[in-house]
């Protein structure tokens, strides 16, 4: 079956690449978990799109990794969030509301399948993780605050 990588897949390829994988790898894995669309002539048109997102957040090299490392683990990033009368949030913060924290302090646009962070459903400081290269992840602090 013949698709249009959506975003990274390891031993596969990269967003906007076109790639032909079996029916059932397809079926039940690339297409539910939204990592591929089904390729077509519309769909095609789409793929300079994908790629444009894709350079945009693109790490060039070593040392673009190591000053954007710095640059994460420097800066402070503050996450506000409604919490109730016992301290804890409603809801948690996902990693939509961290990315958009990294972006808002940092300016730096990160892919969030880049990033591991735990659950956070309490008021507090926690540490997540961005894998920016094979060889540079950046440790990054996390102030979860009341809104």
């Amino acid at each position: 079956m013949k698709l249009i990588l959506t975003r990274e897949v390891a031993g596969l390829g990269q967003a906007g690449d076109v790639v032909t994988v079996k029916d059932g790898y397809a079926r039940n894995f690339l297409l539910p978990n939204g990592n591929a669309i089904a390729w077509s002539l519309g769909g095609e048109k789409q793929i300079e799109g994908i790629r444009r997102a894709r350079s945009a957040r693109e790490i060039r090299d070593l040392d673009h990794a190591r000053e954007i490392k710095t640059a994460l683990e420097q800066a402070p990033i503050v996450v506000k969030a409604k919490v109730g009368g016992t301290g804890s949030l409603f809801g948690s913060v996902t990693e939509k509301d961290l990315i958009a924290a990294i972006k808002s302090s940092v300016g730096i646009d990160i892919d969030r399948h880049r990033l591991k962070a735990p659950v956070m459903k309490k008021l507090g400081n926690y540490t997540a993780k961005v894998s920016l290269h094979a060889q540079v992840a950046a440790n990054i602090q996390v102030q979860v605050v009341a809104a």
